[in-house]
């Protein structure tokens, strides 16, 4: 397991969110179109991971894409609170027994989603989405889970792209003892001295805010 990327949710134009990390020297690109969701991204790619814009294009597809889509589900309930990070997803192999590690611990997983991206390049990427079933609050998300069809580096990445990497995600949340609990029983790892857990090369630390 890695930290895949991730996400922050934006009602920006794409384009412009592009403009201005280039502008700051980031090489930040266009990401593509999730057709059967409604929604569009815009990419930067570091070392480890990547972080992905993602907004919504069509909100009559996006809405009903909710019933079965999470991720789409959380973006539409947290449109109210405008922009900002929205959560993190983790790459895992056999996705399949991963869903059957977690069901064991006795969490609800949803069905194995498949799902797609065109690129601006015309290019069809494709992978398997995992999730906790939660219903949609203010409350901290669980992370998703994905399993790449194609290889995952696929996309724009430069050379300085190689010196750029994501090394800590610092959260927010009323109790970060608890929240760190459970995402280390998630995850499958130990936790820190400072309500943290290390996942592969990234620190997850929690935070009373």
């Amino acid at each position: 397991m890695k930290l895949d990327h991730v996400v922050y949710f934006t009602n920006e134009n794409l384009k412009n969110v592009v403009e201005e990390q280039n502008r700051k020297g980031y090489g930040a690109v266009m990401g593509g179109r999730h057709e059967k969701w409604g929604t569009a991204n815009a990419l930067l790619y570091t070392n480890n991971a990547y972080i992905e814009w993602l907004t919504i294009e069509d909100r009559e597809k996006a809405e009903k894409a909710a019933v079965d889509q999470p991720l789409v589900a959380q973006f539409l309930h947290d449109k109210q609170y405008g922009d900002g990070w929205a959560t993190v997803c983790f790459s895992v192999d056999r996705m399949e027994i991963w869903k059957e590690e977690l069901d064991n611990k006795g969490f609800q997983t949803t069905d194995i989603l498949s799902a797609s991206r065109r690129t601006e390049e015309g290019q069809f990427l494709r992978w398997k989405m995992l999730f906790i079933e939660q219903t949609p609050t203010s409350e901290l998300p669980y992370p998703f889970f994905i399993e790449w069809a194609e290889p995952e580096k696929q996309g724009a990445r430069r050379s300085s792209h190689k010196e750029q990497q994501i090394t800590e995600c610092i959260i927010h949340v009323e109790d970060p003892l608890r929240e760190t609990g459970e995402w280390a029983v998630l995850l499958s790892q130990k936790v820190g001295d400072k309500n943290d857990i290390r996942v592969g090369d990234v620190l997850f630390r929690f935070q009373e805010k």
